[in-house]
């Protein structure tokens, strides 16, 4: 089969997995990586944008947090707000007077200005003002909470978790973590929370994934009915209701991560989330956190059995008559194992998608939720159910199943230690990368493959060098915009190829 993704694998890791057959897409970062607008560096462009006390800062580190703007720009004049941008490698820096935005975009044109030890590049933002809560920035306002959006959960996202990350930085209180729009969490401290949003925004949790923004929250006090993976009050101790009886092992705390990235099954033990070196961001015990939290990662045990999580998503706004459940699952299985889809006939456009565990849920919430398809925007969030039940079954527009079970098709790509390492979980994107598809295949048939299938054809076509021997290609398909590229994926993704005698699909 040949597969159709959005990834950011390159020549040396794509691979035909299957017979010629079906083509499989995956998502793929844009082909230049650089949008034309970051380009622009000299002072000319720099000011072609009106004059405004909000500035924006790109060319960033992927290491660099909110402190470290802070203590490179201050020098400036006094900041007000920055809002974090980690996966563009930018931030929006707001400024209490004009007169320290001028200068700082003044002075980035003329000299090099480094934060976090790489040279950024300044210009003015078209915002006015950085939007955030009431009274978020303002120190007399006594805001304790911050809420912490986790941007690319690759991994388990805990109580267990966010306390490590946040207590160095102050007396953690309590933790509620919800799972509406991707995961987010709010931590509550007992003073403003000014110094761990510092710290942490922008950091990741885990290297290259799980990254925090952080804003401040509009509660000023969380109430914690009870202490499990997804709540937490640390002054109420006797809320606990461990099921497992071994207590709260502390020393378990981002063990062992129940990943299937490597060989063994587990992830690497690996240092994460330096916090930046200024005294401002450490506490005053000599006995607390040290400037770099290394932390082991945790038992599969500690996350399995809570009830408020569960391993089916739904998904709404799904168009009637371009949607069904084959489609659904090209879409979700770049995220997780797709055990069964079904259609809910009480809530038209809406299906259940009972995917191979709650962390595969977490994954297509985060990359797929408020995505466009067919010009309806999905919302995909955490089902109550915890399976999916063939009851029902009725017809679709397009004449197939409401319900379809995929547990036991050879597209799932996540069935194995060895598959699921080959997986790089992406956005999606402009950029498709295909696979497994027959070399005799030309890009004027490609073309008229999506023409006949009423989807947007491509606009730039790559074709990865093969060996001779190799009976199958892969390369990429850029596509006007990342809407056309998720149209093609939910409808050629494992698209079988007919050749002469063969045939191939497309993911």
């Amino acid at each position: 089969r040949n597969f159709l993704s959005h990834s950011n694998q390159t020549k040396s890791n794509i691979r035909p997995s299957y017979p010629c057959g079906i083509a499989h897409l995956t998502f793929q970062p844009n082909l230049t990586g650089v949008p034309p607008s970051l380009l622009q560096d000299n002072g000319e462009d720099a000011h072609r944008i009106a004059p405004s006390p909000v500035v924006h800062v790109r060319g960033l580190c992927e290491s660099v947090v909110e402190g470290d703007l802070v203590e490179a720009l201050e020098k400036f004049g006094n900041i007000c707000y920055v809002m974090m941008m980690p996966f563009k490698r930018q931030a929006l820096v707001e400024f209490e007077a004009m007169e320290s935005a001028d200068q700082c975009v003044t002075c980035g044109v003329n000299e090099a200005v480094y934060i976090a030890g790489q040279q950024a590049f300044f210009n003015y933002s078209t915002s006015k003002r950085i939007t955030r809560p009431t009274n978020a920035d303002d120190p007399s306002s006594g805001n304790k909470v911050l809420l912490l959006s986790i941007q690319n959960p690759l991994y388990p996202i805990t109580t267990d978790v966010l306390y490590t990350v946040c207590n160095p930085i102050g007396n953690v209180l309590r933790i509620v973590i919800f799972k509406r729009n991707g995961i987010q969490a709010m931590v509550e401290y007992p003073f403003w929370s000014q110094k761990a949003k510092s710290a942490l925004n922008g950091a990741d949790i885990y290297a290259g994934c799980c990254t925090l923004k952080i804003e401040y929250a509009r509660p000023t006090r969380l109430n914690v009915l009870r202490n499990d993976n997804d709540s937490w009050d640390y002054t109420k101790p006797f809320l606990v209701r461990r099921e497992r009886g071994k207590g709260r092992q502390r020393q378990a705390i981002l063990g062992e991560h129940p990943s299937s990235y490597s060989d063994n099954g587990y992830g690497s033990h690996c240092p994460l989330l330096p916090l930046p070196s200024n005294n401002r961001y450490k506490r005053s015990s000599p006995h607390d956190a040290q400037e770099v939290v290394a932390y082991p990662l945790p038992q599969t045990s500690s996350y399995m059995g809570h009830a408020s999580s569960s391993s089916v998503a739904m998904v709404s706004g799904l168009h009637p008559a371009k949607m069904n459940c084959t489609r659904i699952f090209n879409l979700f299985c770049l995220y997780g194992n797709i055990e069964k889809v079904k259609f809910m006939k009480s809530v038209p456009g809406t299906a259940l998608v009972e995917m191979g565990d709650e962390y595969a849920v977490d994954r297509a919430i985060t990359h797929l939720n408020s995505i466009k398809v067919f010009s309806k925007r999905l919302n995909v969030c955490v089902s109550k159910q915890h399976a999916v039940i063939p009851s029902q079954v009725f017809e679709l527009e397009d004449g197939s199943s409401s319900y379809k079970d995929f547990a036991m098709t050879r597209n799932n790509r996540f069935s194995s230690v060895g598959q699921a390492s080959k997986n790089i979980i992406q956005p999606p994107a402009a950029v498709l990368h295909f696979y497994n598809v027959p070399p005799c295949i030309t890009e004027d048939e490609l073309q008229r493959l999506c023409t006949e299938h009423d989807v947007p054809g491509f606009i730039k076509f790559k074709v990865f060098d093969a060996k001779p021997s190799s009976k199958t290609i892969s390369g990429l398909f850029e596509f006007d915009n990342k809407t056309h590229a998720v149209e093609v994926l939910t409808v050629l993704n494992h698209h079988q190829i007919r050749i002469p005698s063969k045939y191939c699909v497309l993911l």
